[in-house]
């Protein structure tokens, strides 16, 4: 893909997904900015000192006005990547109203927010460009969702707001999609699940590539797809 000197925005980005994101967006000559929260992320981060890479933060992404100033701060943007977001595992029963408002915050609200932001950042360069969301597989298979209701109903959202929000921009050049990971094969996941299949998951590298395709100029007409990125699992 041909990011060639393209501002790109990546929430997350110093995440596992996103810093394979980062990777692949430099790789093809893109300048990337990252908006970070927790610090300790921040200086791990592989390419917080990489020309084509500008981090900055602390940035809630549930701060509307923190937000505005960001992308305002950002000439030309081409595209915007919301891979920032949390997960819990909880029954209903037992997920009590602050638990699914705090879902809802990290994984509707902040992208929700940046979609805003975003529109509003491409459309002052008039020259069009891509959204990317990042829903779940249970966005898309609900019945897998439970024992994880309140997680499942927030990335449902999220592949919610992309549909709808693709058809509103549609005429703005500004084409918007997402995708849907199953379990992705991070060191973090690995712990959690010593004895998962790894093999079967996808890896973030190979979700990346699918981000990277939809956030490029050489997608031309997809738009409104919320793409599973399940791997073989």
């Amino acid at each position: 893909m041909d990011y060639q000197d393209r501002q790109v925005v990546v929430t997350g980005g110093t995440g596992a997904l996103g810093e394979a994101v980062v990777a692949a967006l430099v790789a093809s000559g893109a300048i990337c900015h990252v908006p970070w929260r927790d610090e300790r992320e921040a200086e791990r981060f592989a390419y917080r000192d990489h020309g084509q890479v500008k981090l900055l933060g602390p940035i809630e992404l549930t701060d509307e006005a923190a937000l505005r100033q960001f992308y305002e701060g950002i000439p030309d943007l081409w595209a915007s990547i919301h891979i920032a977001g949390g997960f819990a595992m909880s029954p209903v029963a037992k997920t009590d109203k602050a638990a699914l408002m705090h879902l809802l915050d990290m994984n509707l609200v902040s992208c929700f927010l940046c979609c805003a932001a975003a529109v509003n950042a491409i459309a002052r360069s008039g020259k069009g460009g891509r959204i990317v969301n990042v829903a779940a597989r249970h966005a898309l298979e609900w019945r897998g969702g439970a024992g994880l209701v309140a997680y499942t109903a927030s990335k449902a959202a999220v592949s919610a707001l992309t549909v709808a929000l693709s058809e509103e921009v549609a005429k703005q050049d500004i084409l918007v999609n997402a995708v849907a990971p199953s379990i992705m094969d991070t060191p973090t996941n690995r712990a959690a699940m010593p004895k998962a299949d790894y093999a079967a998951w996808p890896k973030v590298e190979e979700v990346a590539a699918t981000i990277l395709f939809l956030a490029s100029p050489e997608n031309k007409v997809t738009r409104g797809a919320v793409v599973p990125v399940y791997g073989k699992s």
